[in-house]
């Protein structure tokens, strides 16, 4: 069976899109928010960066062609942005730092 062909990875790629939609459109409200709802914002940020981090390392990890391939796909995508996947991971980490360094000195 491929790496897509599981019902599990499916359901955990559609779950991750959604949940990452959700969250965009939700984050163009963001300054209108109060401090627990911006606080909430972010930690279900960092929750979606640590799934999203977890369903990429089942990717690196996978010997399947096609999940190799999306792999590959994201390190050309990100590269014509000058980075890597964990300097992208990264980046977002210090943006969410920096949104909880604001709240805090809002508080």
């Amino acid at each position: 069976m491929g790496f897509f062909d599981s019902e599990v990875v499916q359901q955990e790629a559609q779950q991750l899109f959604e949940d990452y939609q959700s969250l965009m459109q939700l984050g163009s409200n963001y300054g209108k928010f109060d401090y627990e709802g911006k606080k909430i914002f972010i930690e279900r940020m960092e929750e979606l960066m640590e799934r999203y981090q977890i369903f990429l390392k089942r990717f690196e990890l996978s010997e399947d062609f096609m999940a190799q391939m999306s792999v590959q796909q994201l390190k050309t995508q990100l590269n014509q942005f000058g980075m890597t996947p964990q300097q992208m991971f990264e980046q977002m980490q210090m943006t969410l730092e920096r949104m909880k360094s604001e709240l805090n000195t809002t508080s």
